[in-house]
């Protein structure tokens, strides 16, 4: 095949990617179908070592470009890189967040607000940024924020963690009312539990937790990148929804039957 004929193949051909937090876990799932799909995808993250190894990886529709999600002058700067070199970003995937461990009255102000800025604030400035290009290029877009179970049910010794996935949804609903009269979607997807380097450190808490939920195993993260896909390409008659990618976590959880 022609190589510029393989470049441009795939239903996204022809459209500009932003993922945010895209280095690794998740996030690098959701790269490697945009760029399968044809899309020109920038990794926009903080890890750039994982970054750029990823892109040289996937090469031509891959880039890579240092954000810092809580600062609005680095996110005007990808915007208006990204939209002169490659075109304005009609897909927006707002990845990149921390977990954080600490109870209400246990927890530090400064971590908390460290929480909010990057797992709240960073999806606003996206929205707020790459939402505005998309509205002034009048072409409509996607945009999906990734919250988490920890979003939908409380979990004690997360208060930061919780409270920013819950606003995230928040968020979510506002905007696309607010981006829906530019052609512009907006989505929420609620993972549950991942194999990830963010989750790494407690794989063994959540092998067990997972026992207890309908699909009993730990999700594999090619798993959500479909998901995603089909948020893109084919929920064109949904906004403002939320899409769960869980194992059935938030239907309900079985207890063990008596004896066991």
């Amino acid at each position: 095949m022609n190589p510029q004929m393989e470049l441009l193949a795939g239903p996204l051909a022809g459209r500009v990617a932003i993922v945010t937090g895209g280095s690794r876990g998740l996030g690098e799932a959701y790269v490697r179908m945009l760029v399968e799909e044809g899309a020109r995808v920038v990794v926009a993250d903080l890890l750039e070592t994982e970054g750029r190894a990823l892109v040289d990886h996937l090469g031509e529709r891959a880039t890579f470009r240092r954000l810092n999600v809580t600062d609005q002058s680095n996110w005007q700067a990808l915007v208006g890189e990204v939209s002169t070199e490659l075109g304005v970003p009609s897909i927006l995937i707002n990845n990149a967040g921390v977990h954080s461990f600490g109870t209400v009255i246990g927890d530090t102000y400064e971590n908390w607000r460290r929480v909010q800025d990057i797992n709240l604030n960073g999806p606003f400035l996206g929205i707020n940024t790459v939402g505005a290009a998309m509205a002034n290029a009048g072409n409509g877009g996607v945009i999906i924020n990734i919250s988490s179970t920890c979003g939908i049910i409380g979990y004690a010794d997360q208060a930061a963690y919780v409270a920013s996935k819950w606003a995230v949804r928040g968020l979510t609903k506002a905007a696309a009312l607010d981006l829906a009269p530019y052609g512009i979607r907006v989505h929420v997807v609620v993972p549950g539990p991942f194999s990830t380097p963010m989750t790494e450190p407690f794989h063994a808490e959540l092998t067990e937790l997972v026992k207890s939920q309908p699909v009993q195993r730990i999700g594999d993260p090619p798993e959500a990148a479909r998901l995603i896909r089909y948020l893109i390409l084919e929920a064109t008659y949904s906004t403002g929804s939320e899409f769960f990618v869980d194992g059935g976590a938030m239907t309900g959880m079985s207890l063990p039957a008596a004896g066991e």
